[in-house]
This record gives structure tokens, C-alpha cells and sequence, in this order.
């Protein structure tokens, strides 16, 4: 039986108190209850993070998106500030339950059980998805560990002696493992690890960038997820279509829009991934213009069922970067995750730089690589070169960095820079 429509009316109902949704709302007659989804999408304005920061400057230092009472509150985390201002965020202990639930969904679609012993290769921070991920790990009965506050190496060889099955971190940081391994003469050969549950860049669904990883962690099965600080754990890969995520429908409405004039966009059409959540009361959202890039499954709809067995919305190639990121070039238009298969395709990379220059009529691209090995260093740039062209019908100038000297990431990798 589908629920959504009743905890949608719930949610509404208790938006009253929520002085940030009954001012948007006003007029909308929402706050009474809605028909139908059709009905809400119709009446319901878009929330965007502009809306959000502003209200946290003016209202300083949560904002007034809160449905209770500050004394509800009992969690505060923030987001990474990547795409803009951080918004500090809070949840209430049912909140944080919801949120929990759903990431319980994330671990068991990877196959995650009380067996496993799962080790979480962040520095936990103020980042919402390490403290959900290691609690409702926990909550399940796996056996956890904390890898804040230490070096590569100590991780690799923890990640070695307490016998992990699974690594929770960013697929950058997972490359960047495997290379700290290979320098220290550590043979990941000997790690027991068989899950690399990966998420925070779209490099996860990225094809190339998965085989990578799985060359580099043998016997590793790459699995991909996502999740915002403003709406919590969000999709699941698919079990039957690697690259494949499912939106978890009974937390979430998704909705995938043309960016530029709000439509909704049709079955295997590119859009902007706009999210309600149906249970974070406490802190929620309404049609969240979450900026994330994503393509409809042609396979699996709301109204369908995935060859998994699964209804829930499908989005081919996970999150395929931020609208904001697409840029033309020479008429061309360029995506991050795009110029991410190209390089890990050719292979040879240890890490990378894309310089976004604007200074002229056109933008025009530079990518510095810094190879993986001093032997591959010769014909690297000429390769990647080519590739480029290729694929992307451009000339990138491709310029080669010394070992060492490209910043590496833990969490979220900033590798574009615009000037």
C-alpha cells in the first residue's frame, strides 16, 4: 500500500508551527492537506539553498525551517560549504531515527549484515553522512570503527589488523588508499575487505573509476550511494544495474526538472534531482532544488518495477555532478563526471587538477595530471590528449605535474577551479 500521500498530509499539517514553511505557504492552501502529488507539485513552490542561507543570516545561527521547539533539538551538523555558504542543520531524536532507518536500507541493499565490521575512513566532522552511516551500522549490529583522526597509513594497516569487511569513504579517498598502500609496499591483497561502499562525489557510478577501484582493491565490490546534510540519506545502488541508484521512495517525493524552466523532464531525460523528505519533521524540506545533476532510469519509474524487484525511482550513472558544474566549451557542453571517465580510462593518473578559464569569449579547459608512476609520465599527456579529443570532440591542453604535489582529498574532492 502506498503511504505517501497520508504522510505528506501529515507533514503539511504540521507545518503550521514551522515559521520558515507557513510564511512560504501562505496562500497555497497546502497547509490544509493535499488530493493528490500532482496536486502538491502543482501548489508547492521550489525550496532552493539561497532561500535557506538567507534565512540563516537573517535569523542567526539556525534559521526558522524548525517545526518544534528548540529545546526538541538534539542533534546539529552542518554541510561541507562546497557549493556555497555551510547551513547549519538540527534534527529532533525522531528525526535522526528517520534518518537512521533509511541509511539501514543503504546497508542492507549493499549486503551488509551483523557479520560485517565496517571501517569508516573520515575524520567526523561536522558532516551529517559519517555520524547516520556509523550509527545505523551500529544499530544493525556490525562491529564499527572510527578512522578520524589518523594518517593513511595507520588506516591501511587498522583497516588490515582489525580484519574489515567494508570501507565507508569517498571514492577519491579510496584511490588515494590504494596508492599510500602501493608506496608503503602494503599489499591490499591481504585485507579482507569485499565492500567499498562509497559516496560524497559521483565518481562511485562513474564506470572507469569503478573498475579502477576494483583493480586496486581486489575482490571489492564497489557500492555507490547518496545523501545531503539538508535531507539526509537519500538512494541506494541497484543490486541488478551497477550505476544504477533507487531514490528511497518511502522517505522521499523525487521529482527530476528541466533546471532551467522547473518542468518535469520524461522517462531517460537529464535534470535536476528535486527532493521532499516525508519524515525529518523537525527540519524538512519541500521540493529541495538539491543542484545534483541526474539522469531517469528508461527501465524503472515510480509507476514500474526495476528488474531488482525494486519501484522505487531509478537514476542511470548515480549522481552525475552539479547543474552548476556543466560548462560549454567551444560549444560543447562538459561535465566533471565525464572528463572523470576519460582520465581514469587512460589510466596512469594518481590524481588531478581542471582549470576553468573564462578570461576570453569561450571558456577553454586545462587539465594537470600528475601520473601514477614515473614510467608512465613520457606519453601520459599525449594519451589523455587524444582521449579528450575523442571523446569530447576538444582540444584540452593536458599539462603534467611532479609526484606529490596535487593536493589529495579525504573527503569531497575539489579538483575545478574557475578563473
Amino acid at each position: 500500500m502506498n503511504d505517501t500521500l497520508p504522510k505528506l498530509s501529515g507533514l503539511l499539517a504540521a507545518l503550521r508551527t514551522n515559521p520558515f514553511y507557513a510564511a512560504k505557504l501562505a496562500g497555497t492552501g497546502l497547509l490544509d492537506g493535499v488530493a493528490s502529488l500532482a496536486e502538491f507539485s502543482a501548489r508547492c513552490p521550489f525550496t532552493t539553498k539561497a532561500e535557506l542561507v538567507a534565512d540563516q543570516l537573517a535569523h542567526p545561527p539556525y534559521g526558522t525551517n524548525l517545526t518544534f521547539p528548540l529545546e526538541r533539538y538534539t542533534r546539529c551538523h552542518q554541510t561541507s560549504g562546497s557549493t556555497g555558504s555551510p547551513l547549519r542543520w538540527l534534527d529532533t531524536p525522531e528525526s535522526w531515527t528517520w534518518m537512521l532507518d533509511n541509511w539501514e536500507t543503504v546497508h542492507r541493499q549493499a549486503g551488509t549484515t551483523a557479520a560485517d565490521r565496517i571501517f569508516f575512513a573520515f575524520s567526523f566532522g561536522p558532516f551529517l553522512g559519517f555520524w547516520t552511516a556509523f550509527e545505523s551500522a551500529q544499530r544493525l549490529g556490525c562491529l564499527v570503527f572510527s578512522g578520524g583522526g589518523m594518517t593513511s597509513v595507520a588506516r591501511l594497516q587498522s583497516i588490515l589488523d582489525l580484519r574489515a569487511t567494508t570501507l565507508c569513504c569517498t571514492p577519491t579517498y579510496a584511490l588515494h588508499l590504494a596508492a599510500v598502500a602501493a608506496k608503503e609496499g602494503i599489499d591490499l591483497r591481504r585485507s579482507q575487505v569485499n565492500t567499498l561502499s562509497v559516496a560524497g562525489e559521483p565518481g562511485g557510478s562513474i564506470p572507469a573509476t569503478r573498475a579502477r577501484l576494483q583493480e586496486l582493491w581486489p575482490g571489492a565490490r564497489i557500492y555507490d550511494h547518496h545523501g545531503m546534510t539538508e535531507v539526509g540519506p537519500v538512494s541506494y545502488e541497484c543490486p541488478a544495474r551497477p550505476g544504477v541508484l533507487h531514490v528511497i521512495s518511502r522517505a522521499f517525493i523525487a521529482e527530476v526538472v528541466d533546471p532551467a524552466t522547473g518542468q518535469p523532464v520524461p522517462g531517460g531525460g537529464r535534470g535536476e534531482l528535486v527532493l521532499t523528505n516525508l519524515g525529518r519533521t523537525g527540519s524538512p524540506l519541500l521540493r529541495y532544488r538539491t543542484g545534483d545533476s541526474v539522469q531517469l532510469s528508461t527501465l524503472n519509474s515510480q509507476l514500474s518495477t526495476c528488474p531488482c524487484g525494486s519501484a522505487d525511482l531509478g537514476l542511470e550513472g548515480g549522481i552525475l555532478g552539479r547543474v552548476d558544474d556543466m560548462i560549454v566549451v567551444r560549444g560543447v557542453n562538459v561535465y566533471p563526471s565525464a572528463v572523470e571517465e576519460i582520465i581514469r580510462r587512460v589510466g596512469g593518473v594518481a590524481e588531478y587538477q581542471v582549470r576553468v578559464s573564462q578570461q576570453r569569449v569561450l571558456a577553454e579547459l586545462t587539465v594537470t595530471v600528475e601520473p601514477a608512476a614515473a614510467d608512465s609520465a613520457p606519453d601520459l599527456a599525449a594519451r589523455l590528449a587524444a582521449a579528450f579529443e575523442l571523446s569530447l570532440a576538444l582540444r584540452v591542453p593536458v599539462v603534467l605535474a611532479a609526484p606529490g604535489t596535487l593536493p589529495r582529498f579525504e573527503s569531497k574532492a575539489r579538483r575545478w577551479t574557475r578563473e
